[in-house]
């Protein structure tokens, strides 16, 4: 966010955004409940959060408001560490295990994929971004 911009304004794109994700988050888990939704929202969030993250270091196009809006507000509310925590803990020994590693691995996969997408935005070799 610009230096300039009041915080209520900060707080209303947050807010906002939130309310969208959450409204979100709760449509995935209605749709596929317990660690399937859990690892569908983490999952497509760290896509998402991965083109806005490398969009931002190639482009920048979209600009702080926009950024704080859909990552701070919308993603951040439709990701979800508490629900993936607790159903972690919460299954069989071997089901948490494999649902913490490739909830992981997923997830970096699927940041590393968002990055690929930013690229193909502005595809010029003298814009590239190093991981």
């Amino acid at each position: 966010m610009s230096q300039r911009d009041p915080a209520w304004l900060t707080g209303s794109l947050v807010a906002a955004g939130g309310a969208v994700g959450a409204s979100a988050r709760h449509a995935v888990g209605g749709a596929l409940p317990g660690l399937w939704g859990t690892l569908a929202a983490n999952v497509s969030g760290s896509l998402l959060l991965g083109v806005l993250l490398y969009e931002a270091l190639r482009t920048d196009r979209l600009g702080d408001r926009t950024r704080t809006l859909l990552a701070t507000g919308v993603l951040s509310s439709y990701t979800t560490y508490s629900t993936f925590t607790v159903e972690t803990i919460q299954a069989a020994p071997l089901v948490g295990v494999a649902y913490l590693l490739g909830s992981y691995g997923l997830g970096f996969a699927a940041a590393l994929a968002g990055r690929d997408l930013a690229a193909r935005v502005d595809p010029r070799p003298d814009r590239e971004v190093r991981a």
